[in-house]
């Protein structure tokens, strides 16, 4: 996800392996690098037919040497500070390392190879070096909060004072007020850090590759989850704990052994934390968000806890039930569960995944499903784009337009795995809207479906079907930002708070209207039988203790790292986990986290550190908003107007209780959460 300005290229601190021999041989090249100059592509699309590996460094050391210069004309500037020379000349200055980190970050994360590997371990610090050395200047510091002290004087329009407010928090939050030493002291922290979450990000990459089994005489990948979705199809035991030992164990010890990395990136975080005047980092990082305190999420885990687990545990004696009836004499284990809550969903449901699959083709999905929600309800319209080059063969690209026919922007759709591509679905921005600037966004979406063989049809899980509709739920807010400025943009708003507009865009896959557009058949084009949506439907809660117990026991995780102080000692992460668990009543020996400590790359090297519970915060603020669409007459154009109005096209703008109260006109509900989960 787009994260605020200066921090953006942080990301350059993505995921993957290393080596340092060739970083020597890269030509630095600033003339006529692709990077440096304005695309000339529609929406100034990256023109990916002229980058080269070769751009990436000059272009990002270049950017941040343009940005340093522009830094300091402001903060030397013996001009009065006002709005336009400090706050907007500031918004301006890393026009061109935003536009290369944009595209570095892209690659690093869904097409890498050696030579960004190596620079990615190279640049992480010195991008987390040029942040500290913005945001810990004194004199621009000064100016900015010359502004912030009389912003009420200034007349400034209601998005002008947002950003102001937004730049003098970005600062303090950032260190600006703390001593010289203690800035040096900061300064250290943040660049090993970025180090440290590179190395976590390449050593899991690593880790997970060099995890692959073969079973049956075929090779099987292991993916970013616990549980490995092979485990539902494999009969034989053996194979099943081979397979959820290799994800278990991809990064506990051995050669790619994350534990020591992970135990230093979470006191390191904590004496950052102290140093900046907070108990933990969890209270530092949270002070933006909508929950606000590590005690809000806490109670709000409260809240879900004994519902989830005790259903989890109800459904642990079910498939209990089930193994015995087959004739297993054995008891449960994390590695059973998938295969025999399978059957039980059969059993219960008489649903098969394989069966729900023909109707889910990707490419139909996507242009009559995902697409044709957005049609309906906001009016956007798409035309796919052949002619804009792309960074891989499999990528799509559509040009979206307003209901007039406005042009809105392009999309990047990159739906297939490969070993490049680290695991997981994301969406970020190739270019950022804006007003000040003259931008419309280009998006794209990162999926990892399986690729099928040349020929054949792509095929979706339910599953992966409703991914395809949250990832372009990110889409949508990106598209409908309707912002001056690029760093209140969009995405540009809290983790707890980006998850809302995803998430409840999954809504629309069952729904009545718009499944009957894309559900056919591949082959035969029948339209899917309305007995296996209600199958679909009665099965959409079924095994939810064990999803939702998962998820919060990973969430629990992360906020448990995140609350220690920077004394703590940690001997044994496993023991640290289970004890962590035990406290917060997640510890259920049949359900493992959704992401173990050591390969949980959300918290300890993609940006989510202390913010995991975000997934289900704003499930319940989706499932809370969807609830209103229901009540006022579902999916029409009129209900997609306001929703646009008041949540998507906001971005970073406005109070984000405030912005949620505005469209639901009460506080969120947990209780249509509970109901969705089948909890209640």
């Amino acid at each position: 996800m787009k994260l605020p300005l200066f921090s953006a290229a942080i990301l350059l601190t993505a995921l993957v392996g290393c080596n340092d021999s060739k970083t020597s041989k890269m030509t630095e090249k600033t003339e006529n690098n692709p990077l440096l100059v304005e695309s000339t592509l529609p929406y100034g699309a990256p023109d990916f037919s002229k980058i080269k590996d070769e751009h990436y460094r000059p272009a990002l050391l270049k950017g941040m040497a343009l940005q340093n210069e522009r830094i300091a004309a402001i903060a030397n500037s013996n001009e009065t500070p006002t709005f336009e020379n400090t706050i907007i000349a500031l918004e301006k200055s890393g026009v061109e390392l935003e536009r290369a980190s944009a595209v570095f970050n892209a690659l690093t994360e869904a097409n890498t190879n050696d030579t960004l590997k190596v620079l990615q371990k190279e640049l992480s610090p010195k991008v987390a070096e040029h942040a500290d050395g913005i945001h810990l200047n004194e004199k621009l510091f000064a100016r900015i909060k010359a502004l912030y002290d009389k912003r009420e004087s200034l007349k400034l329009d209601a998005e002008s004072l947002k950003l102001l407010e937004n730049y003098y928090e970005d600062f303090v939050v950032a260190g600006a007020n703390l001593s010289a030493t203690d800035k040096e002291t900061l300064k250290k922290y943040n660049s090993e850090l970025a180090s440290l979450e590179t190395d976590f990000n390449q050593t899991l990459l690593e880790g997970s590759l060099a995890a692959a089994q073969t079973i049956n005489g075929q090779k099987v990948a292991i993916v970013n989850t616990t549980q490995q979705p092979l485990l539902s199809e494999l009969p034989d035991r053996n194979a099943r704990k081979q397979l959820f030992e290799a994800s278990w164990n991809r990064t506990d010890g051995g050669a790619h052994n994350t534990n020591d990395i992970l135990k230093r990136i979470a006191l390191l975080r904590a004496k950052k934390a102290e140093l900046l005047g907070f108990k933990n980092y969890a209270e530092w990082s949270l002070q933006r968000t909508m929950a606000k305190t590590p005690a809000a999420i806490a109670q709000f885990f409260k809240d879900l806890v004994p519902a989830s687990v005790g259903k989890a545990k109800v459904e642990a004696k079910e498939i209990q039930a089930q193994i015995a009836k087959t004739g297993g004499n054995f008891t449960l284990e994390p590695y059973d569960w998938n295969f025999y809550a399978e059957q039980v969903r059969k059993a219960k449901y008489d649903l098969d995944e394989n069966e729900i699959k023909p109707y889910f083709e990707l490419k139909n999905a996507l242009e009559n499903g995902v697409f044709y929600a957005a049609t309906k309800l906001y009016g956007i319209t798409f035309k796919e784009r052949k002619d804009i080059p792309v960074y891989h063969p499999d990528v799509l690209v559509y040009e979206l337009f307003e209901e007039d026919g406005t042009p809105l922007g392009l999309f990047y759709g990159d739906f297939f795995a490969r070993e490049s591509k680290r695991g997981g679905a994301w969406m970020s921005n190739f270019v950022n809207q804006s007003k000040l600037l003259g931008t419309k966004p280009v998006i794209y979406n990162v999926c990892n479906y399986v690729k099928p063989a040349e020929g054949k049809p792509a095929l979706l899980t339910y599953d992966e079907l409703t991914t395809l509709f949250h990832e372009f739920g990110h889409a949508l807010h990106g598209f409908f930002a309707n912002q001056q400025y690029a760093s209140l943009s969009g995405t540009a708003v809290a983790r707890d708070f980006v998850e809302f507009p995803s998430q409840f865009n999954e809504h629309w896959a069952l729904y009545p209207d718009i499944l009957k557009n894309y559900a056919v058949h591949y082959e035969t084009k029948q339209p899917i039988p309305q007995a296996l949506i209600d199958k679909i439907k009665k099965a959409s809660t079924f095994n939810e203790g064990y999803a939702f117990t998962e998820v919060l026991a990973a969430a629990n995780l992360d906020l448990q790292w995140h609350t220690i102080p920077s004394d703590t000692i940690i001997n044994n992460v496993s023991d640290f986990e289970k004890k962590a668990l035990e406290r917060t009543g997640l510890w259920v020996k049949e359900v493992p986290p959704r992401y173990r400590s050591s390969y949980f790359a959300h918290i300890f090297g993609g940006g989510y550190g202390a913010g995991y519970y975000s997934y289900q915060w704003t499930e319940m603020l989706c499932h809370d908003a969807y609830q209103w669409f229901e009540e006022n007459g579902g999916l029409t154009r009129a209900n997609g107007q306001r929703f646009r109005d008041l949540i998507l096209s906001k971005g970073n703008t406005m109070d984000y209780e405030k912005m949620y109260l505005a469209f639901r006109g009460k506080a969120p509900a947990i209780e249509p959460l509970l109901k969705a989960r089948g909890l209640k």
